[in-house]
């Protein structure tokens, strides 16, 4: 610890992400990444874009890209922030949004970037334990003092939670923001986003990424929608660290991300596939999977130690995630790839149960 360090820095504990492994042999299941490509069109504007003005500062305001994830989700461009990941927009929800010293009310089994930030910007907060089925329970989150964050579905649970249970906390909390954190939320058969009750609650914040169903993890695009009193909160933060946050790369690939519906349909359609055949296979091997309406599982297997069961993958060259968590230590979180990832991936784990 340095003697030059403030006490943010002194107290924040930052979060640690996935290992990340520098071998081309490694089936990488454990950071729930698309296993797919980005659409050809993302790639064919990138490369347009990358041979144009780079020498100018991209646009501060983002206007196409918000027109284009607006048309998307049947809302206004006003209703529309984005920003450098998912993780960037929930840092400053976190600093426009909820108070310092007023108690913030999360998941105990959750994102686990919600301590960091909050710890980081010294917001006290309530991690509430799940229910016995990892369910939440919408009264633990009644009459929060800063306000209520929680991942849907959850993270790294995979369960969706029921709309009409969001819209209990969101009315139990009229006068704090509730924030919705839909990473996964394309994933979800038969769930519908919280961004349908954006006009109805002018407390409602819902935050996405291109990582996940649109395949954009290694360019960084997050947003958040909402009413445009909240979006504009997030500017007011935004452009007090860096007005260009998203560079001319990023705003043109997200940009054709969205605009390109029928590839984003074709390739969430085959990841939903695939994970639906992978927690077949994983039952019909004596593992207990949650329900996922997600692009990755939470299982385990009674009389198996899936800490031991995870370094055995790993030294076949198969990442998976294993959690330290006394709650969930029990559980594997698998990441659902490609055809051929996945039955590669139970080879290896029939080769690790023998």
């Amino acid at each position: 610890m340095s003697k030059f360090w403030t006490p943010v820095v002194k107290r924040t504990d930052p979060y640690v992400p996935g290992e990340q492994l520098n071998d081309p042999d490694v089936i990488k299941l454990n950071t729930n990444e698309n296993p797919y490509k980005p659409s050809p069109r993302v790639i064919e504007a990138i490369t347009k874009t990358a041979t144009g003005d780079m020498q100018k500062y991209p646009s501060p305001t983002a206007d196409e890209l918000r027109e284009a994830i607006a048309e998307v989700n049947g809302v206004k461009k006003e209703n529309v922030f984005v920003g450098n990941g998912s993780d960037e927009v929930l840092a400053f929800a976190f600093y426009a949004f909820f108070e310092e010293g007023k108690t913030l009310k999360f998941p105990a089994i959750s994102y686990s970037f919600y301590p960091v930030y909050s710890k980081l910007f010294n917001i006290p907060f309530e991690a509430i334990p799940l229910q016995d089925d990892f369910t939440l329970r919408a009264e633990h989150y009644f009459d929060a003092e800063a306000g209520v964050i929680f991942p849907n579905p959850n993270a790294p649970t995979s369960i969706y939670w029921p709309l009409e249970e969001v819209k209990r906390v969101l009315e139990a909390n009229p006068d704090v923001v509730v924030i919705v954190d839909e990473a996964y939320i394309d994933f979800a058969v038969g769930g519908e986003s919280a961004v349908s009750l954006i006009d109805q609650y002018p407390n409602l914040l819902v935050i996405q990424t291109t990582s996940k169903s649109r395949a954009l993890a290694g360019l960084r695009v997050g947003l958040a929608i909402g009413q445009p009193e909240l979006i504009e909160g997030l500017v007011r933060i935004k452009d007090s660290f860096n007005s260009y946050t998203v560079d001319q790369l990023a705003l043109a690939g997200a940009t054709e991300a969205f605009r390109d519906t029928d590839y984003f349909e074709e390739k969430r359609q085959a990841v939903i596939a695939t994970r639906i055949e992978t927690v077949a296979a994983l039952e019909e091997r004596g593992f207990d999977v949650l329900p996922s309406g997600a692009n990755f599982v939470f299982a385990k297997k009674d009389g198996v130690d899936v800490e031991r069961l995870y370094e055995q993958l790993k030294a076949k060259k198969v990442l998976v995630r294993h959690f330290k968590d006394p709650l969930i230590a029990n559980y594997l979180r698998i990441s659902i790839g490609t055809d051929e990832q996945m039955d590669e991936f139970l080879k290896r784990l029939d080769e690790a149960l023998v």
